[in-house]
């Protein structure tokens, strides 16, 4: 009897034990799967950065599942523009220094948050199997009526196109004969319909075309060297996320990706 009653004994306090470590078990769970705090980042970028920036979105979301980011694509003016009149932002990744300096001055990016991340080059491209147009200097031929370029006051790619052009002496001769794009997917559009006759674009915005031809490279000495420059926005909601994926962008991974788009990395 004595020995029934002490395996009894022995069997409740199994029970009992094996239910505390249970419950010990489960409220200690949480604490050692602790998930991250979901975040969405909006990044504001130059649109020639887009083919690249797709291929970095998929790999770092891919690393970072509680980050979700959202590209505003657009020209760097606009961008500016739209983040100095209030517009949420996380991060600003301009194709100009000026319009990233001009966050700079007005203090919603902070200096030693932003760094000259990339390089680009700037190329005359005409429609696939078009032969009229052999260099820069054809561009001044009567029978060349149109051409295109980004508006410069809002597109960097235009600015430069405009300082390279005016500074081979075409600029007089080619003007009344230019389209202005919103940006430079769109010149790069309006070439590839065949619209008009040619364009001025960023090298990697021409390369992952196969309705266009490069024919010449402007001389970089002929406009203001072509700079990228990313930062975090001071206002950022998640600014220990913006910053996080702001060094993602600097790390030699990433900066493959660029390169394979055409980019020049410092």
């Amino acid at each position: 009897m004595k020995k029934h009653f002490k395996l009894v004994i022995v069997l409740i306090f199994l029970l009992v034990f094996t239910g505390a470590c249970a419950n010990n078990q489960e409220t200690e769970t949480p604490a050692n799967t602790e998930t991250k705090e979901e975040v969405e980042l909006t990044i504001s970028a130059a649109a020639s950065l887009k083919d690249a920036m797709d291929v970095i979105q998929k790999a770092y979301q891919e690393e970072h599942p509680e980050v979700e980011l959202v590209f505003n694509f657009g020209a760097s003016g606009s961008l500016q523009q739209q983040i100095s009149q209030g517009a949420p932002a996380d991060l600003f990744f301009s194709a100009a220094e000026d319009k990233f300096d001009l966050l700079v001055e007005e203090g919603n990016i902070a200096k030693e948050d932003g760094i000259d991340l990339l390089g680009n080059s700037l190329v005359l491209v005409v429609p696939k199997e078009d032969q009229t147009i052999k260099g820069f200097e054809d561009l001044g031929k009567a029978e060349i009526d149109k051409m295109s370029i980004g508006t410069p006051e809002s597109v960097p790619a235009g600015k430069y196109a405009k300082e390279s052009l005016e500074k081979m002496e075409l600029w007089n001769k080619v003007e009344s004969k230019i389209v202005y794009a919103k940006d430079v997917r769109q010149v790069l559009s309006y070439v590839e319909t065949g619209n008009v006759a040619a364009g001025m674009v960023y090298k990697t915005d021409a390369i992952v075309s196969d309705k266009v031809n490069i024919i010449a490279t402007a001389d970089p000495n002929t406009h203001t060297p072509i700079i990228y420059p990313v930062g975090i926005i001071k206002a950022s909601k998640h600014y220990e996320a913006a910053k996080e994926f702001y060094q993602y962008l600097q790390n030699d991974k990433t900066l493959k990706v660029f390169e394979e788009y055409g980019f020049t990395t410092k």
